[in-house]
């Protein structure tokens, strides 16, 4: 096989150099129970207790604003439920864009108000005004930047369009590689997006937001998430994410300028190809195309064939054979469809050569069925 390239960093960052060296080190110092009372248990909370601040600083809230959970789709599960049912006097409707990542979807169920997007991705602000200035809207859901095309949503015109309704932000695509949107209550996200560990998440939620959670109430995270805490990841996260944070501005304008020229070159030399999402007004690390006349599964087993570690937006699976909600909202190709996303290990020999070998693997697919 050729040298493996990792272009799927939308799905989990490397682990950060930073989160390794603290997990090694809170693995011993950090695995007692938080909450006990004696020296060991004392130590953890500490650990624990300097971790949430890191955390929270990153986001912008107070430490007592965050709770952690076990993954940014149980942030997005519990702060939604808990959300919905603190305001059930008012509604249970959760209005939502149609391009939001299906833990909001399936959250939402029957009492969900879907509002449409344009062939970018970007929610239609102005039925989206409509929509939760309906009675018995609960809460709104909007993502801070699309997942699999990474086009950036207009939060602060959506917050402002909630007025009372509270306002959900799912910031897992954003966190580590785009600064924070303004103008939420609530807000998700998922360390390994940012090059920490897999297995913690963050919801924050801002003093004035009612929550409810659907189960009792326990002695951790008020409940949002009950069972023992992960010291040890939870500091290896934070100390990814405040790494991160330094340098966040480089890797934006290395990444911008890459992804640009991936843009480009896909365009001009792979004939029957769809570049979609904001060309601009997006994050700087995800670029999806569609190519027509290929399947996308065969397409992201060739480029691994070939050394290239891609998802398919398309959610084509062998499992599946379902389209991606995401694009079929957008009113573009579902099929033969490539995330390509970076991270801050990949160099620019990475993108040449990814962009080298495309146009090749392409060709050879479409010939094999005869296009």
């Amino acid at each position: 096989m050729s040298e493996r390239t990792y272009l799927d960093a939308a799905s989990a960052e490397p682990m950060h150099p930073a989160a390794r060296e603290m997990l090694l080190s809170a693995v011993d110092s950090g695995w007692a129970d938080p909450v006990r009372l004696h020296h060991e248990g004392r130590t953890a909370r500490l650990l624990l207790d300097n971790a949430r601040a890191v955390l929270a600083d990153a986001v912008g809230v107070r430490p007592d604003e965050l709770y952690l959970t076990t993954s940014g789709t149980a942030a997005i599960r519990s702060g939604l439920s808990a959300v919905r049912a603190a305001r059930r006097r008012i509604g249970t409707a959760i209005v939502h864009s149609a391009v939001e990542h299906s833990a909001v979807l399936h959250t939402a169920g029957e009492s969900g108000v879907e509002v449409g997007v344009d062939m970018q991705g970007r929610v239609d602000l102005e039925a989206f005004t409509r929509a939760v200035q309906e009675p018995g809207v609960a809460v709104a859901a909007l993502q801070s930047a699309n997942h699999e095309v990474g086009t950036r949503q207009p939060i602060a015109a959506a917050a402002a369009a909630c007025g009372d309704v509270p306002l959900f932000v799912d910031a897992s695509a954003s966190v580590g590689h785009d600064v924070v949107p303004a103008g939420w209550s609530v807000l998700a996200a998922s360390a390994h997006k940012w090059g920490g560990p897999a297995g913690v998440g963050l919801l924050a939620v801002r003093k004035g937001t009612r929550i409810a959670p659907a189960w009792p109430m326990d002695e951790r995270e008020d409940g949002l998430s009950p069972g023992f805490p992960d010291v040890p990841n939870t500091l290896a996260a934070a100390a990814a994410l405040q790494a991160r944070s330094a340098e966040l501005a480089e890797l934006d304008k290395q990444h911008r300028a890459w992804v640009d020229e991936i843009r480009h070159r896909v365009a001009a030399e792979v004939p029957d190809v769809e570049v979609v999402g904001d060309p601009d007004d997006r994050l700087p690390h995800i670029l999806t195309f569609s190519c027509l006349y290929v399947d996308g599964e065969a397409l992201v087993t060739a480029l691994d064939a070939e050394g290239f570690a891609v998802s398919s937006g398309s959610a084509c699976t062998s499992s599946t054979l379902r389209p991606s909600h995401v694009l079929a909202a957008m009113g573009v190709l579902t099929h033969g469809n490539v995330r390509v996303s970076l991270s801050r290990d990949t160099t620019h020999a990475d993108v040449q050569r990814f962009c080298s070998v495309l146009p090749g693997i392409v060709e050879r697919i479409r010939a094999e069925v005869g296009m």
